[in-house]
C-alpha cells in the first residue's frame, strides 16, 4: 500500500513545489514508483517535469470534478519512477466548486484510492492556502510535511498550519500525522538561520528534521530546464541535501513502524 505525503504550508515561495519534485526523483531514482500529484493551480511541479501544457489531455481539475479517472490524467515523465498528474489554472475555481458538492472533503481521497495500489509514494503539491483543495489534500494524506524557510515569522503561520492540521484530524481524517518539518533556503552563515531552527525546534522537537535545504543556484535552475535538481546537477549541495532528506524519512518510517 502506497504513502500518501500532502507536502503543504499556506505561504508561497518557501521551496514546496522544489520539494515535491526533488523528492519524488530522489525515491523514483532509486526504484520506487512515484505519483505526483499537482494540487496548486499555478503548476510549478508539472512545469519543472518538463510536462508542455498544450499536450495535456486531463488534469487533476478533470479527476476531482468526475470527469475522467485517476490513471487517465496521468502523464509518463522522461524521469525513472516518476509520473505526474498535471493541473492547469483552472484548478483555481476547483476550490468554490467544491463547496456545493457533497462529500467535498473526500474527492481527492477517493481519487487516489486505487493509485495507492500500484504507487510506493504519492507526494501531493498543495497550494499556499488553506481553502478546500488544501483540506482535501490533507484528508487524502497519510502525512504531511512541511517545508519552512528560514526566515522571521515563519514560527506564527506554522502554528496557523499546525492548528488546520489539528482540526482535520479531529474530524476528518484521524490517522493524519506531520512527516516533519523541512527548513528550506537555508545560509547557514546568517546569524538568523541558527535562531529560527532553534525557535522551532523548541516547539516542536519531535517533528523537525535534521537535514535542511541550502539555498542553492542548481534548486533554482533545474525547473527552467523542466528537470529535478537531482538529473540536473547531482554533486549540488541542494540535490544532495534531499537525497539526505530521503534518507532521513526512510528511518522515520522504519521506527515509526516498530
Amino acid at each position: 500500500m502506497g504513502k500518501v505525503i500532502a507536502v503543504s504550508n499556506q505561504k508561497g515561495g518557501v521551496g514546496k513545489s522544489t520539494t515535491v519534485c526533488n523528492l519524488a526523483a530522489v525515491f523514483g531514482a532509486k526504484g520506487s514508483k512515484v505519483l505526483i500529484i499537482d494540487f496548486d493551480p499555478q503548476g510549478n511541479t508539472t512545469t519543472s517535469y518538463g510536462i508542455q501544457k498544450k499536450s495535456i489531455r486531463n488534469t487533476v481539475y478533470d479527476v476531482i470534478m468526475d470527469e475522467c479517472k485517476l490513471f487517465e490524467a496521468v502523464c509518463a515523465t522522461a524521469f525513472r519512477g516518476v509520473s505526474v498528474v498535471p493541473t492547469t489554472q483552472h484548478l483555481a475555481g476547483a476550490a468554490v466548486q467544491l463547496m456545493s458538492m457533497e462529500d467535498r472533503t473526500r474527492k481527492l481521497r477517493k481519487a487516489l484510492d486505487e493509485a495507492r495500489n500500484f504507487y510506493d509514494y504519492i507526494f501531493i503539491d498543495c497550494p499556499p492556502t488553506l481553502d478546500m483543495l488544501t483540506i482535501n489534500a490533507l484528508v487524502a494524506a497519510d502525512s504531511v510535511l512541511i517545508p519552512l524557510q528560514c526566515e522571521f515569522l515563519s514560527l506564527e503561520g506554522l502554528v496557523e498550519l499546525h492548528n488546520t492540521i489539528d482540526r482535520v484530524r479531529l474530524d476528518l481524517n484521524k490517522k493524519l500525522y506531520i512527516e516533519g518539518i523541512l527548513f528550506t533556503m537555508c545560509v547557514e552563515r546568517y546569524k538568523i538561520t541558527g535562531q529560527i531552527i532553534s525557535d522551532v525546534k523548541k516547539h516542536f522537537p519531535k517533528e523537525v528534521f535534521s537535514t535542511v535545504i541550502p539555498r542553492n543556484v542548481a534548486l533554482s535552475e533545474a525547473p527552467s530546464f523542466g528537470q529535478p535538481a537531482i538529473y540536473y546537477d547531482k554533486k549540488a549541495k541542494g540535490s544532495k541535501a534531499y537525497e539526505e532528506l530521503a534518507k532521513e524519512m526512510v528511518k522515520r518510517d522504519k521506527k515509526r513502524n516498530k
